[in-house]
């Protein structure tokens, strides 16, 4: 089993150009797969991990509604903001600048084959690096994700979660609210949760600007352990 990562940050990136290239690398790891097993073949499959930001788009899942996308084309254009139906788990979802965007494109063959271990595993990388900011993030019985104050009037969303796998290997990921525009989320009914507040790193915090790049090296450092995997490349474009 390779348990090898290939890291690449993509720095800002509009969001469809980014999804056509985890689909590429997507189909990549599904072709050697196929390979393998049409002529018993022991090709060794690739993992990658794909950190980005997005200018601002709002993204619906399959099972998603789109009422729950509070405005329309005009006013999308109006705010600079793109709209994509794609083809993850999940409702509506914003990415947009000061937000982390983590892409694990993975064979879990390497790993386990267990999708609810997978993104209780994203949601404990997540756990684990707001701990390092002295903030107790924990999941919400039922809604994917990392919250603040679960089971109070104040529970709040500071991390959506949305994945596609097929034959093990996944796709889509996870987006950690850091210095996002709270005020984008206006717009929606994020992930469908009515009656649910959203957050910040640096609002939580009570800064500013909170270090993206400092985030980001924690939260790989907490993959890598919860995974046991290791870094073979890793790429800054």
């Amino acid at each position: 089993m390779n348990k090898a990562l290939n890291i690449k940050d993509l720095g800002q990136k509009d969001y469809k150009l980014t999804w056509e290239y985890q689909e590429q690398l997507f189909k990549e790891i599904l072709d050697i797969k196929i390979k393998n097993r049409r002529e018993d073949a022991r090709l060794e499959t690739p993992n990658h991990f794909l950190f980005v930001e997005h200018p601002h788009v709002y993204t619906l899942g399959k099972s998603g509604d789109l009422d729950n996308l509070l405005i329309d084309e005009k006013k999308l254009a109006a705010i600079g903001a793109t709209f994509y139906k794609i083809n993850r788990g999940g409702d509506i979802t914003y990415h947009g600048p000061g937000q982390i965007v983590g892409y694990p494109i993975l064979d879990l063959e390497n790993f386990f084959t267990d999708i609810h271990k997978y993104l209780r595993l994203l949601e404990e990388m997540v756990i684990l690096t707001l701990a390092e900011y002295g903030l107790k993030a924990e999941r919400s019985n039922g809604e994917t994700g990392v919250w603040l104050d679960v089971g109070t009037p104040f529970a709040r969303k500071i991390c959506a979660m949305g994945v596609r796998a097929s034959r093990w290997v996944t796709m889509h990921g996870f987006a950690l609210n850091v210095n996002s525009d709270l005020g984008y989320f206006d717009h929606m009914i994020p992930c469908g949760i009515k009656g649910k507040a959203v957050t910040s790193l640096n609002v939580e915090l009570g800064k500013v600007e909170v270090d993206i790049s400092e985030v980001k090296e924690k939260l790989l450092k907490h993959f890598i352990q919860l995974f046991e995997a290791e870094i073979i490349q890793k790429t800054e474009v």
